[in-house]
C-alpha cells in the first residue's frame, strides 16, 4: 500500500514545539515533503537557527513518519527562517533587520556589554545574521571587547558596519579617538544614537543587538520610542541592590510596551578551576526570584569566570577563545532560550508548502 503525504503530515502532527505550543505542520516547519517508495524527505524549517531544541524536534519528526507502516528510510534536513517579531512602523528606519533586542540592565558594572557581545556571538556561531549596536555613548566598550581598533568605511553617506566573528559592529567608540572623552549634553547625545541606527548600512538582519547604556535614561526612552523594538532583555547580578534596578527597568519597558524577553543573572556564582567548589560571591538565585515575582522569564546564570574576563580585555569573547568550554556553552543555551522567547512572541500564520 502506498504511503501518502496525507499520511505522513497526520503523523507529524503530533510533533509539538514546546515554546509555540503548536504542531510542526499548522506552524508551517513541513517543507519540501517527498515519497520516494519507502523513504520520505523533508525539511524541517524552524523559526530560528538557534532554536535549542532543534535536535529534539528532528528527532520527534522522524521517529513520529517512521511509525507508518510501509516506511524503511526517513531523511530530515534542519534549516531556519527568522521571522519578524516587531511593529512594522511607517517610514520604516531599518527594514532589513527583523528583530532589534535592546540588552539593558538598571545599574552599571554588572556584566551588561560582556553579556551583549557573547549573546551576539553565540547567534552568529548558530548561523543566524547578527549586528551589534552599542549605544553607550560615553563609554563604549565593544570596540575593546570585539577587538576593534579600525574606523568604518562611509559608501554614499552611510557608514559600513565593521564585522568581526560573525557580528556587524558599530560604536561611536569607532569614529572618535579613545582617549578623547565625550562632554556632549543629552541632544547631542540622542541625536548620535539615532544617526548610529538610521546612517548605517545593517543590510539584512535576523537580529539587531544594542547594548544599551545602564539606567533608564534618554537613550533608552528615545530607543524605545522610535525604534520598533522586539523586546528587551535586563542584565543584573544577585544581589540586593541591582535586583531592585531591575524592578525600575523592567517598569520602564512595560510602560513602553515593550515585551521583557527575560532576565539573566550574570556573576551568578564562582566555581573553583582546581577544586570545583562553588561559591555565591554576590549571593545566588536573585534574578530568578525576581523573575518570579515580575512574571517575567528567567533566561538563565552565568557564572563568574577568568575566560570572560580576559576575552573581554583581549578583544577575543569567550565563545571565540574557547568555544568548547563550559561557559561558552552556557552563552549558546541562553541565546537559544532568548531566540525562542522571540519566536514565541507572534507565531507565523499556518503555511505548508511543497516548495
Amino acid at each position: 500500500m502506498k504511503v501518502t503525504q496525507e499520511q505522513v503530515l497526520d503523523a507529524l502532527r503530533f510533533v509539538m514545539d514546546p515554546d509555540l505550543k503548536r504542531d510542526v505542520v499548522s506552524l508551517g516547519f513541513i517543507k519540501d515533503l517527498k515519497i520516494e517508495g519507502g523513504q520520505v524527505y523533508f525539511t524541517l524549517e524552524l523559526t530560528t537557527p538557534a532554536c535549542p531544541l532543534k535536535e529534539q524536534l528532528k528527532t520527534a519528526a522522524e521517529e513520529a513518519v517512521r511509525r507508518i507502516k510501509g516506511i524503511s528510510e526517513v531523511h530530515v534536513e534542519v534549516t531556519s527562517k527568522v521571522s519578524t517579531h516587531r511593529t512594522q512602523v511607517e517610514g520604516e528606519i531599518l527594514p532589513g533587520v527583523r528583530n532589534i533586542v535592546a540588552i539593558a540592565s538598571g545599574k552599571g558594572g554588572v556584566g551588561k556589554s560582556t553579556v551583549c557581545v557573547s549573546l551576539a556571538v553565540a547567534l552568529a556561531r548558530t548561523g543566524a545574521k547578527v549586528g551589534l549596536l552599542d549605544t553607550d555613548i560615553y563609554g563604549p566598550s565593544i570596540p575593546i571587547m570585539m577587538g576593534v581598533k579600525e574606523q568604518p568605511e562611509m559608501i554614499e553617506q552611510r557608514l559600513i558596519p565593521i564585522s568581526k566573528y560573525g557580528v556587524k559592529l558599530m560604536s561611536i567608540g569607532f569614529l572618535i579617538d579613545e582617549e578623547t572623552p565625550l562632554i556632549w549634553r543629552g541632544p547631542m547625545v540622542m541625536k548620535a544614537v539615532e544617526q548610529l541606527l538610521t546612517d548605517v548600512e545593517w543590510g539584512e538582519l535576523d537580529y539587531l543587538m544594542i547594548d544599551l547604556p545602564p539606567g533608564t535614561g534618554d537613550v533608552q526612552l528615545t530607543l524605545a520610542q522610535k525604534v520598533p523594538l522586539t523586546g528587551a532583555v535586563i542584565v543584573t547580578t544577585p544581589q540586593d541592590v541591582a535586583l531592585l534596578d531591575v524592578v525600575r527597568g523592567i517598569s520602564m519597558f512595560k510602560k513602553l510596551n515593550v515585551p521583557i524577553l527575560g532576565i539573566i543573572e550574570n556573576m551568578s556564582f564562582f566555581q573553583c578551576p582546581h577544586c570545583g567548589e562553588k561559591s555565591d560571591i554576590f549571593s545566588h538565585g536573585g534574578g530568578e526570584a525576581a523573575s518570579r515575582k515580575l512574571e517575567v522569564p528567567f533566561l538563565g546564570e552565568v557564572p563568574i569566570d577568568l575566560k570572560t574576563r580576559t576575552g573581554g580585555d583581549t578583544g577575543r569573547p569567550v565563545l571565540i577563545d574557547a568555544p568548547d568550554s563550559n561557559q561558552s556553552k552556557i552563552f549558546m543555551e541562553i541565546a537559544g532560550q532568548m531566540a525562542a522567547r522571540i519566536s514565541s512572541l507572534k507565531v507565523p500564520s499556518p503555511q505548508w508548502g511543497e516548495g
